[in-house]
């Protein structure tokens, strides 16, 4: 059965999509069978993963409001082992179309659920807010990935956000997980970065992945070319970190097997 992992963080330019893509690509890469469900309205990755929005005939939006198949609006990526359920502007729309559905918070729940044999992980790239659409991701996730800049201001939201998580926890989803806080954008050469890095290790001591994601301009330029850095550039520093990132998810996930064994 599928681990579903949603990324999220209410604030912009943390490195939310760049994480999304980049880790399905890298786990994807090492034959883990991988589906990415854009959530965000904006669609950045699917366009990053080389998805077409004028060939859609289908996104998640529809999924979400009108009940259509989660399985005819999956799309196949370059990556033989990576598929991607892709958004539209029309999801911008969701939130108040679904105030009134009943159960609205259980809506992607229940659309991905005939997905979860065919699947390792599945990852969800949340907008940059925690309204109803972040609500569905943390309803339906096991755990919940944050992507951290590595910048001035970086831990203003944090807790606003795992106060989410406590509430979903207590009342949507009481299996949700944090997964961790992977930090990004990181700069070797400034000092806010390195300050940055050890206040979130030193306060979120057990959270915090080892793989660092640097500042990079081939994992900034790869989304214009439809690929993921892993495609564009696999000896860059930003694949090596994503890279990282994914085994280091890997071990994670066997030392809960062995727990639970």
């Amino acid at each position: 059965m599928a681990r579903i992992l949603a990324i999220s963080n209410q604030k912009g330019g943390v490195g939310k999509t760049t994480t999304a893509i980049n880790l399905a690509a890298s786990l994807a890469a090492a034959e883990h069978r991988t589906l990415l469900i854009d959530l965000d309205p904006q669609g950045n990755a699917g366009s990053g993963l080389g998805v077409e929005r004028a060939s859609l005939t289908g996104s998640i939006y529809d999924c979400l409001i009108s009940g259509r198949p989660i399985g005819e609006v999956v799309h196949q990526t370059e990556l033989r082992f990576l598929d991607v359920v892709p958004s539209t502007p029309d999801l911008t729309g969701a939130e108040v179309e679904l105030v009134n559905v009943e159960e609205r918070e259980r809506r992607l729940k229940d659309a991905v659920a005939p997905l979860v044999s065919s699947y390792d992980t599945i990852l969800i790239d949340c907008p940059p807010s925690l309204g109803l659409l972040t609500l569905n991701a943390l309803t339906a996730a096991d755990s919940v990935l944050i992507p951290l800049q590595c910048e001035y201001y970086a831990m203003e939201g944090l807790a606003q956000l795992l106060s989410t998580v406590e509430l979903v926890q207590g009342s949507l989803n009481r299996q949700l997980e944090v997964e961790g806080i992977v930090l990004t954008m990181f700069d070797q050469r400034a000092n806010i970065s390195h300050q940055v890095a050890d206040e979130v290790r030193r306060v979120f001591p057990k959270l915090v992945f080892e793989a660092v994601v640097p500042r990079n301009v081939r994992l900034a330029e790869s989304p214009s070319f439809g690929k993921p850095v892993l495609l564009y550039d696999i000896r860059s520093k930003g694949c090596e970190a994503y890279l990282a990132l994914a085994r280091e998810l890997q071990r994670r996930r066997a030392r809960r097997r062995s727990r639970v064994a």
